[in-house]
């Protein structure tokens, strides 16, 4: 009885203090799966870039994800696991990565090889809501993400350099909600190469 006491400790404490992933990428409670996909935009003409489905869970964290190129190739396939995420790619080792809460709304991410090879790792810092505030790598390029939100829409992305140069702005538009809140339409510009995508989301519910 005790061990299954402390089992269930374990479990609602990681759960309390992981963050949700809707929370990350701005989703309303109850979204059961949900379609990305995104465009490039050249000259008001549109070109599929990859196509990304996502399962969730009932607390809000992706429970499985698939992402394919334009052709339909895999790029990425997560899978949530108790107490980490498989990532498999193609033509390479499957990463297999975990998450660790730190002190002042942070997460420690990182991915490793079967063969426990640490390959990446980022740390993310969060805003009270459980948004993104910003993100650093601690692999190369050592590049540190900052969001910026207005209205609780992401508004702008700003990457700097280890050297605290910034390297790009993303300037971040909601073209279109549904019901619930979700973003079904996204327009984001690089201010440095004035590179335009289309993020379009169709979501299920329950």
């Amino acid at each position: 009885m005790r061990v299954l006491f402390i089992s269930i400790l374990l479990l609602t404490v990681q759960s309390c203090a992981t963050k949700k992933d809707i929370k990350k990428l701005l989703l309303p409670e109850g979204i059961k799966s949900a379609t990305e996909e995104i465009y490039s935009v050249v000259n008001n003409q549109k070109m599929l870039l990859q196509k990304k489905e996502m399962v969730f869970t009932r607390n809000g964290r992706i429970k499985y994800s698939k992402t394919v190129d334009a052709s339909g190739n895999l790029v990425q396939e997560t899978k949530k696991k108790l107490w980490f995420v498989v990532e498999k790619y193609p033509n390479k080792e499957p990463y297999y990565c975990k998450t660790r809460w730190k002190p002042n709304q942070r997460e420690r991410i990182s991915c490793y090889t079967q063969k426990q090879y640490k390959q990446n790792e980022s740390i993310y810092h969060y805003n009270s809501d459980g948004s993104i505030n910003k993100t650093t790598d601690n692999f190369s390029p050592f590049c540190t993400q900052y969001f910026y939100y207005t209205d609780k829409k992401l508004s702008k992305i700003t990457i700097k350099n280890k050297n605290d140069t910034i390297v790009d702005e993303i300037l971040i538009t909601c073209e279109a909600n549904d019901e619930k809140g979700a973003c079904l339409k996204q327009t984001r510009i690089s201010t440095k190469t004035n590179n335009k995508q289309e993020i379009l989301l169709f979501p299920s519910y329950d």
